[in-house]
């Protein structure tokens, strides 16, 4: 990703602005996928996926490294949002699932 060499404080701050705007978005998005890939399991367990959850982190971690950044940090991030993610997930289970 190539970035824009800003003149003033606040282009920069207009950047950040445009960046959190399309990460909220791509969060959203990823949120979404989350909620459809319930229809495709058939257990609780299934939904929690720790082995994909484990792949998704080693993958960030290497997407990070290359990119200069902290890997930690990322990982951290992303814990976050896969644990909310799954809980979001399992209640999209629970509600199609049919008993």
């Amino acid at each position: 990703m190539e970035l824009k060499e800003c003149k003033t404080l606040e282009e920069v701050r207009s950047e950040i602005d445009l960046l959190d705007d399309q990460i909220v978005e791509l969060i959203g998005a990823r949120s979404q996928y989350v909620k459809q890939a319930a229809r495709f399991k058939e257990t609780i367990d299934e939904v929690k996926a720790p082995e994909r959850i484990n792949e998704v982190m080693t993958k960030v971690r290497h997407k990070a490294l290359t990119l200069g950044m902290s890997p930690n940090l990322l990982e951290e991030i992303y814990t976050i949002m896969i644990n909310e993610m799954v809980e979001s997930e399992i209640s999209e289970f629970r509600n199609s699932s049919v008993f």
